[in-house]
């Protein structure tokens, strides 16, 4: 039982940072501030520092989308519209360690801001897991004090594990799903999820739920077992910076559409894999740079930053990443940044 719950924290701890979710409104307490003091205290990066508090160890692209038209049948947005428009991009690892080792089992995100015409913004942050472990800005806390490394042991207590799966059922089923997921050999040949449910709403005013994925170009690779050595702690971001040199990274941006019945006020839950998917065009990285001087850097990734056409479910999860997001922001914009693990010298190099 003891192995089973450590093989659960550990993926817990890999997702734990994956999304900070608190609002002013929830019950018992919860508060951005509040929310972000817990990812402080579990991550042990003292402030100040500059970093996120979660995603800590991150770097920056650029490049463009290229749309099909494709997706002007589900949605007015612009961004659908044939043609072309500049991004700036993030790939991450999740958690509030910014000079972390890099290792297969470390959950990888993706953020994007696109930049639209007529000054409209689209933000989303996206992940490399097939759901979220929790359903609620509750049980995200939850996890998040369960994940605590014990002192003593430097290990998440099983007990507390324990009690929080006990607790949140849809938790373990959404975990056994995670633990099983075919892991990449790294950010280029990954695929990353959207994981809340948004609705589409073309010009005649239909409007459909979608989920939405990057579904990389280039050929899938299993990761490897190997662990890194101090050597090679960012093999992951090097493994990135080497790729881009040799032309352009792209992902295919996929819509899943959504039938009545399937639930989007829930990222525990998977839908149906015969699911309509809706190819929506093309992204394409051809340039990453280090936070510390790259143009993401200051970039809040508010997945409520939506243009004309993409509008919020009824997913709780939302709001209060958009409310925590914007207490990370706040601390870290008022603070003077540590140089970050991927140098800008490492990326120029």
């Amino acid at each position: 039982m003891r192995v089973r719950l450590a093989i659960v924290a550990a993926v817990l701890l890999g997702v734990v940072g994956a999304f900070a979710y608190a609002a002013g409104w929830l019950t018992r307490g919860l508060t951005p501030a509040r929310f972000i003091d817990t990812f402080e205290r579990v991550n042990g990066v003292p402030p100040p520092s500059g970093f996120r508090r979660n995603h800590a160890k991150g770097m920056c692209a650029t490049g463009l989308f290229e749309s099909n038209g494709k997706g002007v049948a589900i949605s007015k947005a612009v961004v659908f519209e044939a043609g072309r428009v500049p991004v700036v991009a993030r790939f991450a690892l999740a958690g509030g360690r910014p000079f972390a080792a890099d290792t297969p089992e470390n959950v990888r995100s993706l953020a994007i801001l696109f930049w639209l015409p007529d000054g409209e913004q689209w933000r989303t942050g996206m992940n490399d897991i097939p759901v979220f472990p929790v359903s609620s800005p509750e049980g995200f806390h939850d996890q998040l004090v369960a994940s605590a490394a014990d002192p003593r042991t430097g290990k998440p207590d099983p007990a507390k594990m324990a009690g929080f799966l006990a607790k949140h059922p849809e938790s373990a089923r959404a975990i056994d799903l995670i633990k099983h997921r075919a892991v990449s050999s790294g950010f280029h040949d990954d695929t990353y999820n959207s994981l809340d449910a948004f609705w589409f709403a073309n010009a005649a005013g239909a409007s459909v739920p979608v989920r939405w994925s990057m579904v990389p170009v280039q050929a899938f690779e299993p990761a490897g077992a190997a662990q890194p050595s101090e050597a090679s702690k960012n093999q992951l971001f090097d493994a990135l910076i080497a790729r881009v040199r040799n032309g352009p990274l792209q992902w295919r941006l996929v819509a899943t559409i959504g039938e009545p019945g399937d639930p989007t006020n829930d990222a525990t839950l998977a839908w149906p894999e015969s699911r309509a998917k809706v190819d929506l065009g093309t992204l394409s990285l051809d340039r990453v740079e280090s936070e510390d001087d790259g143009p993401c850097r200051d970039i809040n990734y508010d997945p409520l930053v939506l243009p004309a056409g993409i509008e919020p479910s009824d997913d709780p999860l939302l709001s209060a990443r958009s409310a925590t997001y914007s207490e990370s922001f706040r601390r870290r914009a008022g603070e003077t940044k540590l140089p970050s693990a991927v140098t800008a010298a490492e990326a120029r190099r």
